[in-house]
């Protein structure tokens, strides 16, 4: 081939040479060019074909459609010749500077034929498929006459709408449930002295909800009575005392000691173990296996990492197999309708604390002293918040700290100091009394948990006779 016929052959095919720059506004207010017919010469793998005998082959600014239509002999119809897979492959091989396209047609339901899709290769792209749109004319001709009318158009602007509708809501709704949240509980007629707002010092703070810290008290303190066990299911038991749950929950406190587990997953086991003996009769010999299936469900809902059975097995030395604490499990959740949900007695402290300014060394104290609850079976009768705010005050008394103020009434869930001290009474009646739980006191008596132990017993001794018994 000779160099006038390759610069003949790039000056053709380069279908975007005369292409400048233009805006979409540009283009719509500059009149549409008028097609001119001419002759097209297209480059092929035979030669130069001459198309003069076509009809209408528009050519747009950047597209070029290879569709050419012959008239048949005899026939005085028109048909489309499309490229073979055989001038596909032709195109692909020549360089990057051709660009071929392959245009398909498709006919409407008013038998006239329209592009159905362009496939198009553009130079270093890969192939992709545009859809030519189909005149406007021949569009309404498709659409069904009989469809219904739009309904009219608002007025109001949607924004306009949505602004007063949240209006109305906030004058109507809002500042009630403002006043509901900041509104003090009041129990009968008492005068309960005043108290400050800590929680606003945690407004920045997404993680602290105070937002809402009001209104999810309010519902554990309701919740927590439904989690109550019978305080004297122990008399329906025929084979155990409160000595065998003392044994069995000290025996927990040291499995939970040694699986490094979280203090909820400790309350959670016991409060499972004394709502699950309020309802079933347990022997002797399944006592064990009660423990270790409460506190594997426990374990299940508190830990992010969990003991595998085989750890539970282990601690029983063998007294149980795999299946068997399963299905203990499974036994337990069926009698309890796998209502696990409790109202932590830590998350009272937590809260109790705050109005403490979180002292690190009467929080310990306190922890010790909530634990005493699930060993003494008399403090079965109080709600977890009860005995969290008589730890704290007690804690408080050890380490002669300011009276129970307005703060720590408030935050306690409104629990005078009246109210809290036949609870006091029995703690520090357990404290003084001969150790019979050394798994729990020794845990307390190590130097990791201040010698908690050590401390509160010898207090009591001290202070018992300020504490009569009810």
């Amino acid at each position: 081939m000779s160099s006038f016929q390759r610069t003949r052959s790039r000056r053709v095919q380069d279908e975007n040479a005369d292409i400048s720059r233009i805006t979409r506004a540009k283009s719509a207010n500059q009149p549409a060019p008028v097609a001119q017919k001419q002759p097209l010469t297209r480059r092929r793998a035979l030669g130069d074909v001459n198309t003069n005998n076509t009809t209408g082959g528009d050519v747009g600014k950047g597209k070029l459609l290879s569709t050419t239509t012959s008239t048949a002999s005899g026939a005085g119809t028109t048909a489309s010749r499309v490229p073979t897979r055989a001038s596909v492959r032709t195109r692909t091989a020549q360089p990057l500077q051709s660009v071929a396209n392959a245009t398909t047609t498709t006919t409407t339901t008013n038998g006239t034929r329209r592009p159905a899709a362009v496939r198009t290769r553009k130079p270093g792209a890969i192939s992709v498929y545009t859809e030519k749109r189909e005149p406007l004319q021949e569009i309404k001709q498709h659409q069904d006459t009989n469809e219904p009318e739009l309904a009219p158009v608002d007025e109001n602007p949607p924004q306009e709408r949505t602004s007063e509708k949240r209006r109305r809501h906030t004058e109507s709704v809002e500042p009630d449930l403002i006043l509901k949240s900041k509104r003090p509980k009041v129990h009968d007629d008492r005068a309960l002295p005043p108290w400050d707002d800590l929680d606003k010092e945690d407004a920045d703070d997404p993680g602290m909800v105070s937002e809402y810290v009001v209104e999810i008290f309010e519902h554990l303190y309701m919740l927590e009575k439904q989690y109550m066990p019978n305080p004297d299911y122990i008399e329906d038991q025929k084979h155990i005392t409160w000595e065998t749950r003392g044994i069995l929950v000290d025996w927990l406190v040291e499995v939970h000691l040694k699986f490094r587990l979280l203090p909820e997953t400790l309350f959670l086991a016991v409060n499972i173990i004394d709502r699950f003996m309020s309802k079933r009769v347990v022997s002797l010999e399944k006592v064990q296996l009660v423990g270790i299936a409460a506190l594997l469900i426990a374990a299940k809902c508190e830990e992010v990492w969990t003991p595998s059975i085989s750890n539970y097995v282990y601690v029983t030395d063998g007294g149980f197999t795999e299946e068997q604490i399963l299905e203990a499990e499974r036994f337990v959740l069926q009698v309890l309708e796998f209502q696990v949900a409790y109202p932590n007695a830590l998350n009272f402290l937590r809260r109790i604390s705050k109005a403490d300014n979180y002292d690190i060394r009467t929080r310990t104290i306190g922890k010790y002293l909530l634990e005493t609850s699930l060993l003494d079976h008399r403090l079965l009768q109080y709600t977890p918040s009860q005995c969290s705010a008589a730890a704290m005050y007690l804690a408080r008394r050890m380490l002669n700290s300011p009276e129970w103020d307005g703060n720590l009434i408030h935050y306690s869930g409104d629990v005078t100091e009246q109210e809290l001290l036949p609870i006091v009474a029995v703690m520090v009646d357990y404290l003084k009394s001969p150790v019979t739980h050394q798994g729990f006191f020794k845990k307390y008596a190590s130097k990791r948990f201040m010698k908690a132990s050590i401390l509160a017993r010898q207090w009591a001794k001290e202070h018992a006779h300020e504490f009569p018994q009810p």
